[in-house]
């Protein structure tokens, strides 16, 4: 019995299968986001760690490699953000994605010209004020997810925002495989999101000596959520680098938030009182250390030594628990065809249950 897998998601961005490969910063480059849409599903390019003047040619190099459409993340608040949209208009990206700091003109210019809005959440409150602010979708991320994470569980806080919105609700958060995704459309949503099983699979960009370190962790509880990096929960994989800082005193992460200001200045192009006014706005409210302020708009490098230098010992390792239960990096097309599979079998199952 064929079970079909179009949903409100699939018809929105146009693409075969409801799976979203999330912008990971670093990580979603031009051939795992091409590999994902060529596979079927819908990749992010990680528009805020790609130097402003490659972002364009990023674009270019994705279109090169697949015709099939995708999107771009970025920070509303980063200081090239309305080049950004410029280049996402002129070449026709089909989406974007963002997190904090919304700029609601922005959003407007965006679905003027037809761009998909999907923002990701960690709360409800904040998944009914992006629909508001005119999201066409939101990504619903759970406590269990890597990066920046909220508390409340996946399962949970899925369900409060399929009742509260009206759009398509995509999960995020503790997804692998095809019994994740069947998860998922059971509660309500219209697909799912996956960055740590992208992240660990053959066409992503990641160091084998830090992939090695993600496949080397078995519990779960390993994973842990941490406030030491920049001042806000970050779901990170336990290594030499976020231990250290645990310990250390501000100082320490002072010298460090310096660091990589400076590092990222270099890298963005941004003046300093660009860093300070992004560093301001996601901080200055929130009763942060001056370090930890600092680390909220330049966080992005430590994660650089992981990601690109191959250094997983000394930079960050973003991953969601899901992590712990991943054992094998297959290609972008063999992971999304399994992953198809399986909801339909279960689909199926499911079916002739119910018969």
């Amino acid at each position: 019995m064929a079970i079909s897998l179009d949903t409100r998601l699939t018809r929105l961005l146009g693409c075969r299968y409801p799976i979203i490969q999330t912008a990971m910063g670093w990580v979603a480059d031009p051939r795992l986001v091409a590999a994902t849409g060529n596979a079927g599903g819908f990749g992010f390019l990680a528009g805020a760690t790609i130097e402003p003047q490659h972002m364009e040619a990023a674009i270019l190099e994705t279109k090169r490699l697949t015709d099939q459409p995708f999107g771009v993340n970025f920070h509303m608040y980063q200081a090239n953000a309305g080049e950004i949209v410029e280049l996402v208009l002129k070449h026709g990206v089909r989406a974007v994605s963002y997190s904090r700091s919304p700029g609601k003109a922005m959003v407007a210019r965006l679905k003027d010209a037809g761009v998909v809005c999907i923002p990701t959440v960690g709360a409800l409150k904040h998944a009914v004020k992006a629909v508001e602010m005119g999201a066409d979708a939101v990504t619903v991320q759970g406590g269990e997810g890597g990066g920046h994470t909220g508390a409340v569980p996946t399962s949970i806080l899925l369900g409060q925002v399929v009742d509260a919105v009206d759009v398509p609700v995509v999960a995020a958060g503790g997804f692998k495989d095809g019994r994740g995704l069947v998860s998922a459309l059971a509660l309500g949503a219209d697909g799912i999101a996956m960055g740590t099983r992208f992240l660990m699979s053959a066409d992503s960009p990641v160091p084998k000596a830090t992939l090695e370190r993600y496949l080397e962790v078995r519990d779960p509880a390993a994973i842990i959520v941490s406030r030491a990096i920049d001042g806000m929960p970050q779901r990170m994989i336990r290594n030499e680098l976020l231990d250290s800082l645990e310990r250390s005193g501000g100082l320490k992460r002072l010298l460090l938030a310096l660091r990589s200001a400076l590092a990222y200045r270099r890298h963005s192009g941004a003046s300093i009182g660009q860093l300070l006014g992004s560093a301001l706005k996601l901080g200055g409210t929130d009763g942060l250390t001056a370090a930890q302020t600092l680390m909220a708009a330049n966080a992005p490098m430590v994660i650089q030594k992981a990601m690109v230098d191959g250094l997983p010992a000394e930079g960050v390792l973003p991953a969601g628990q899901v992590a712990a239960s991943i054992d094998s990096l297959p290609g972008c097309a063999e992971l999304i065809e399994s992953i198809v599979q399986q909801a339909e079998q279960r689909l199926a199952e499911l079916c002739r249950r119910a018969s």
